[in-house]
């Protein structure tokens, strides 16, 4: 049954926000009655919200579920000063993904209203094989999941897109020597992919950084330098957090995400109270 209620919240995205009944019935091939049911039992938690147009979007809840992931929130305040300081030189986008099945999903997006073609949005999705973001996690994955992106496919966007395992193959290694990767016009003619791997405190890569911007002629050497620096800042930042949450759990521990997170040490606290006071009364 939760594949198919995740089916009716995968019908709406960053275009189609707001859905009738009908439309969310066709969107996730489900049956009239299937779709009104699951529909009153999603808006009944606050999974979904009924406007008064009779029409549906997303719950706020879905926003507060989110919120309290350590791997997208944490990693979100970390990265964004240093996503800043790309952004500022850039001025096209900047964004940054983490691996999600065979996709990249992005967490976090910097961009301007003059950049370039971006194919994705905060809380996106591409392939794998079609984006940097993808490529510099998928060389980091395991065989398996490599097998698996090759087997179930993927789109080809342009005459630019990787068009086989063997191809995919040949740019994960070139990758994992490179130590970034570049992508010119894989998803759009104009766009160019440059992403790096950002590393966790355990040495596994975490996420990807990446920026889109237009493609030219001119060498992304200064970009690729700029972004490895950023990379690394963030792994400073998450290393420093990681080992500050040891030392202050006393059965040594990671003391949750409050060394993630950007607020004061007294509101830390406070919360870290509250949460013994309500095991307390359990």
């Amino acid at each position: 049954m939760l594949s198919k209620h995740l089916r009716v919240l995968d019908a709406f995205n960053a275009l189609r926000p707001f859905l009738t009944l009908a439309e969310i019935s066709d969107a996730a091939a489900l049956a009239p009655s299937t779709t009104h049911r699951l529909v009153a039992e999603l808006e009944r938690e606050g999974l979904l919200e009924r406007l008064p147009d009779r029409s549906y979007r997303l719950g706020v809840r879905l926003w507060e579920f989110a919120s309290r992931t350590p791997g997208a929130l944490g990693l979100r305040e970390l990265a964004r000063p240093w996503m800043n300081a790309v952004h500022g030189r850039i001025a096209q986008h900047t964004q940054l993904g983490v691996l999600n099945g065979l996709d990249v999903l992005f967490v976090e997006r910097m961009s301007t209203r003059g950049a370039v073609v971006n194919a994705t949005l905060i809380g996106g999705r591409i392939p794998l094989a079609v984006s940097s973001s993808g490529l510099v996690l998928l060389a980091h994955a395991g065989d398996d999941v490599v097998s698996e992106v090759i087997r179930v496919g993927w789109p080809h966007h342009t005459r630019h897109t990787l068009r086989d395992g063997a191809a995919l193959r040949d740019r994960l290694r070139k990758m994992r020597t490179d130590g970034y990767a570049v992508l010119d016009g894989h998803i759009y003619e104009e766009s160019r992919g440059v992403a790096v791997p950002v590393y966790g405190p355990q040495d596994g890569v975490y996420a990807a950084l990446s920026v889109v911007i237009p493609v030219e002629e001119a060498s992304p050497a200064g970009v690729i330098e700029m972004l490895i620096v950023a990379a690394a800042g963030i792994t400073r930042s998450m290393s420093d957090a990681y080992l500050s949450g040891l030392a202050s759990a006393p059965d040594g521990s990671p003391a949750g995400i409050g060394p993630l997170v950007s607020t004061s040490l007294a509101t830390v606290e406070y919360f870290a109270k509250r949460g013994e006071r309500s095991a307390g009364e359990r």
